[in-house]
């Protein structure tokens, strides 16, 4: 089932574009789309051909930090209806809480995980598409940390970003944006920031007001089909690495019980065994492929108890054991 997302997922491209002196025509037609769908925010598009375009952009300008140079000028009034709704609630958690809602309404390929560790939490994104896309990955979290900043004000600061891919040869557009130290190669895209700062009072929200803008909210149709199995798929994504992605876990996060998500996966024709395996091989090619990470640590992000139970099961999977294929396929930091 194709994933939809919002146009103006896409703000900002073709400003971008014209200040890298790219002509993105031959792009859009690439694709699949074209300037007339783009130019209406609310336009549904599919989320596929967007991270495919911005991959085609990056290669094609040379500028591998396309994606992040869209994030910089995004502002909160690019949520659309739901700007509204975010806008005023009472802290930045309960903001970034009902961007996770109602994520139907923005983008659905971006699954979005607080994670309290104590005094410090971890803002983990996943761009969840069956590619994988930098750009896409870049521009999530760069989008995150614009609404993070909208609601804290200008001179928040996070403690740190992470990302999953290589670094770049020139950091200048990371830190222009973030002004914080920015980690790659490590085991989660996202944004570890203070507790405090997620729980500091909104000094502009107004419960009356969002209380309106969720009864409007509400009265918006869902322009994608719910799928259980893209549901799942996502929470998968944000939990395996964090050695939680059972079942039991997954149905918990999505509001569910155990029995109804199983219901649920069966009436569509799908099994959370299956997709935990599709998501291990997915999850396996990234970490097998950065050689800063042991094969021990592999094994444990994906849920295995040992390296050789591992070895077997990557070996099942790809035809040969996981040492021989980062031997012709890793990369290091």
């Amino acid at each position: 089932m194709r994933t939809l997302l919002r146009a103006a997922a896409l703000t900002n491209f073709f400003e971008v574009a014209e200040a890298l002196k790219l002509n993105p025509q031959p792009l859009l037609q690439k694709v699949g789309l074209t300037r007339a769908m783009l130019a209406d925010p609310e336009q549904r598009v599919p989320a596929e051909a967007c991270a495919r375009l911005l991959e085609a952009a990056a290669e094609a300008s040379g500028c591998q930090t396309f994606g992040l140079r869209m994030a910089e000028s995004r502002q909160l009034s690019d949520y659309g209806v739901m700007s509204l709704l975010i806008s005023q609630q009472p802290t930045l958690r309960s903001a970034l809480e009902t961007s996770i809602r109602y994520r139907h309404l923005v983008n659905e390929s971006v699954a979005t995980l607080l994670e309290d560790m104590g005094k410090i939490v971890l803002i983990r994104q996943e761009v969840v598409l069956n590619m994988p896309s930098r750009q896409g990955t870049e521009l999530a979290i760069g989008v995150i940390f614009r609404l993070c900043r909208a609601l804290l004000g200008p001179n928040w600061r996070p403690l740190s970003v992470s990302f999953t891919h290589a670094a770049p040869p020139d950091l200048q557009v990371y830190r222009r944006l973030f002004g914080c130290p920015v980690e790659f190669r490590q085991e989660f895209n996202g944004i570890s920031c203070l507790a405090a700062d997620l729980d500091a009072p909104n000094p502009t929200g107004d419960p009356a007001m969002a209380r309106h803008a969720q009864r409007l909210v509400e009265t918006l149709p869902r322009v994608n089909e719910p799928s259980i199995g893209r549901e799942v798929r996502n929470a998968v994504m944000l939990l395996l690495p964090m050695g939680r992605a059972t079942s039991e876990a997954v149905a918990q996060g999505l509001g569910l019980s155990l029995r109804t998500m199983q219901r649920q996966l069966d009436a569509s024709n799908e099994t959370f065994t299956d997709i935990l395996n599709d998501v291990r091989r997915e999850l396996a090619l990234r970490y097998v492929s950065n050689t800063s990470y042991s094969l021990l640590r592999v094994a444990e992000l994906l849920g295995y108890g040992s390296a050789s139970s591992f070895t077997r099961w990557f070996s099942t999977q790809f035809g040969e054991a996981p040492v021989v294929w980062r031997r012709h396929h890793g990369t290091g930091h």
